[in-house]
């Protein structure tokens, strides 16, 4: 077993913005929003196995089954605007995010060399990574920056030393006062739906036509849940060293930005160099995976070949690359799109997870490899809590 595809969804959610909502969980809540993060894990599983599988299956990526099974017009052109508007936008708004946070881990380290060197730096070597089109290539980097983040974070958290008993007890749910925003932010930062564009263009890609499928589906199952549970681990390392180090002190405000300096009176400055050294991989992988989810979402409702190899694809990538760095490196302010894109992705989610689930439950679609009904019920409150999400996150920005 190796793994795959799955791990470049691990590489997607874990950027700048998983590390300072885990962060915040811990500091402000200690280890009682473990369980959260056990959900979220598992919801996320489930989600993208489906999305892996519907590739596998059709050959088609999420947006390009989206384009091909909505017969109605006004209904194709309304999917096409919120896949554009939440995935292509969106990811080109929370790029800048995860170039400034690649950029702040190298500071940690190399203090001497500003971020407004580091961040062009960053995306310029990002963009000949996508630019190379090259899937193979891409797909083994990320493998090794997941790989080194995981070690970072791993290590950490075993020099934090945290108490077994209170990381088991995180596990049984419970509700502090003042957490709701924080549970919803945990289980948001986790359930990213350009992962779905992501994992189903990249499995979509390949050529499954000489292969055994059946056992094409058991090898993608175990690399997508080997893959996101070690994202699980990882943000569950974050979590519980932030927990350690702050929970019930007066540590200020926690952020990806300064915890890494925040962690030395505890750890000693071994700690800081290793978690800045996390940040960076975490913002880069991050960085890469963004452009690509974008790419797959944008085209395939465009009607464009979806390969990495395309000029279109890859002109699309480097335009969400291009935004990201030109707003990190000119200290721009993304607020007005990031909230435009937040609102799309309230809107788009639910109704992108509901079509998922529908797709892969119609055999004209999936053939032999639709949902069991097992998988359908225990899929549903998923469902239900997704929704809930996106209601919450409409209205907060609404009013």
């Amino acid at each position: 077993m190796r793994f795959g595809p799955g791990l470049l969804v691990t590489a997607a959610f874990i950027g700048p913005g998983t590390i300072t909502t885990a962060s915040v969980a811990g500091a402000n809540f200690g280890f009682a929003l473990i369980w959260t993060l056990l959900f979220s894990v598992i919801a996320t599983i489930l989600l993208q196995s489906m999305a892996a599988r519907l590739g596998v299956a059709t050959g088609q990526d999420l947006a390009q089954a989206l384009r091909a099974h909505i017969k109605t017009p006004y209904l194709k052109a309304l999917a096409t605007f919120l896949v554009i508007s939440a995935i292509g936008v969106g990811s080109a708004a929370y790029e800048a995010g995860n170039l400034s946070g690649a950029s702040m881990g190298l500071v940690g380290i190399f203090p001497e060399i500003g971020a407004q060197i580091w961040t062009p730096l960053i995306a310029i070597c990002s963009a000949l990574l996508l630019y190379s089109g090259k899937h193979k290539v891409v797909e083994n980097a990320l493998i090794l920056l997941v790989i080194l983040m995981s070690l970072v974070f791993i290590s950490t958290l075993i020099m934090a030393a945290p108490p077994l008993s209170k990381v088991v007890a995180g596990f049984i749910p419970s509700m502090p006062s003042g957490s709701l925003t924080t549970v919803l932010a945990l289980i948001g930062t986790t359930i990213v739906p350009y992962n779905l564009f992501l994992h189903s263009g990249v499995l979509a890609a390949q050529d499954h036509s000489k292969s055994d499928k059946d056992t094409i589906m058991k090898q993608t199952n175990l690399d997508t849940g080997l893959s996101i549970t070690l994202g699980g681990v990882i943000t569950l390392a974050i979590l519980s060293t932030a927990s350690v180090a702050f929970y019930g002190t007066d540590a200020g405000k926690i952020s990806a930005a300064n915890m890494a300096v925040q962690l030395e009176p505890l750890l000693g400055e071994a700690a800081h160099y290793f978690f800045a050294i996390g940040l960076f991989a975490a913002g880069l992988t991050s960085a890469i995976t963004a452009p690509l989810a974008g790419a797959y979402a944008v085209c395939g409702m465009l009607g464009w070949k979806n390969e990495m190899s395309n000029t279109r694809f890859k002109s699309v990538a480097i335009t969400i690359l291009v935004f990201g760095a030109l707003v990190a490196s000119l200290g721009l302010d993304p607020v007005a799109v990031i909230i435009f894109a937040q609102a799309a992705n309230g809107l788009l989610l639910p109704i992108i997870t509901a079509y998922l689930v529908w797709l892969v439950n119609q055999k004209a679609v999936m053939g032999k490899y639709t949902n069991s009904t097992l998988l359908n019920l225990i899929i549903l409150p998923v469902l239900l809590l997704i929704f809930s999400l996106s209601c919450y996150k409409l209205t907060g920005l609404l009013f």
